[in-house]
């Protein structure tokens, strides 16, 4: 299957499947942490809870399941964690001093349903659940180091937070490729390599297949970054679940905006087209993972 085929409708019930199994996970974490604070627990049910696509826990899940023909406790809870920094990032990404949202996921974000400083909180106890889950859920402590080293890497200093500064400092500034590939490298692609990789740990995957599955997982979030710049441009905000045109609002430094529509198009495809390939070993094994990928070149939300 190569970029631009068309996507069974299997694939959603797939995608839904895997948004259930992340769900009822979340929901045994919470359930079992008695002690958060009510009105603490309230804003992270609103927030967690939300229709989001978990693409990212899916992807994690599909992983484990491509190598170990099945997904595993460790794969729910590792998948759980990663919607959990997602999550996290989204909270605070929202909030005034950062993108300044009023809506996500097709309802108001947290800090306009509570208030700034309950979203802060909110950002920062998923943060920290995630890894706490990790370190109490995961039974082999081998795994549960490897699991918690990738996601910290990911979603740390090295990773997502560096590529969050990055787009806020470029904003009102030209703006170039390499500080755009910089950007989305961290700020998104590194997440996506992150679900790939501690799906393929889950699953016991091997140095190859850990190495390709990590491949493809920093290919589709680049091209996930990228149709979501285009998003921004073409879609409503009904259609999006969040404001649309706010990249150009705040003088975001986006790949339309540097390169043109046309041209982010194609470079999106490329990425696909990459993703795709490094599957070529596992066969026919992987089709969901390339539905996956053709449906995020696709989406329109």
């Amino acid at each position: 299957m190569a970029a631009g085929e068309h996507i069974h409708s299997d694939f959603y019930i797939e995608l839904e499947n895997k948004r259930r199994i992340v769900n009822t996970s979340i929901q045994r974490i919470f359930a079992e942490a008695r002690d958060i604070n009510r009105d603490l627990r309230e804003a992270l049910r609103y927030t967690i809870e939300g229709q989001g696509k978990k693409i990212r826990a899916a992807l994690l899940l599909w992983c484990c399941e491509l190598v170990s023909g099945s997904v595993n406790s460790n794969a729910e809870v590792s998948a759980a964690s990663v919607e959990m920094i997602h999550t996290s990032s989204l909270v605070h990404d929202d909030l005034p001093a950062m993108d300044d949202d009023d809506m996500r996921r097709g309802r108001p974000t947290c800090h306009k349903r509570f208030d700034e400083a309950t979203a802060i909180l909110v950002g920062d106890a998923l943060l920290i659940l995630a890894f706490e889950s990790l370190a109490k859920y995961i039974s082999d402590s081998n795994v549960a180091a490897a699991l918690i080293g990738e996601l910290a890497s990911a979603a740390g200093p090295e990773g997502m937070i560096s590529g969050q500064l990055a787009d806020l400092k470029a904003e009102k500034t030209k703006g170039t490729k390499q500080i755009l590939e910089y950007i989305h490298t961290n700020k998104t692609a590194k997440m996506f390599r992150c679900a790939a990789a501690m799906g393929a740990i889950c699953g016991d995957a091997t140095v190859e297949q850990y190495d390709l599955l990590c491949e493809y997982g920093l290919k589709i979030g680049l091209g996930f970054q990228i149709a979501d710049d285009i998003l921004d441009v073409s879609e409503s905000s009904e259609q999006l679940g969040k404001t649309a045109g706010k990249d150009e609002q705040a003088s975001k430094v986006t790949y339309p905006a540097v390169i043109g529509l046309e041209k982010s198009k194609e470079i999106a495809k490329k990425f696909a087209d990459e993703a795709i390939a490094a599957l070529e070993p596992f066969g026919k094994k992987a089709q969901v993972l390339r539905q996956l990928t053709e449906a995020l070149l696709q989406r329109k939300k």
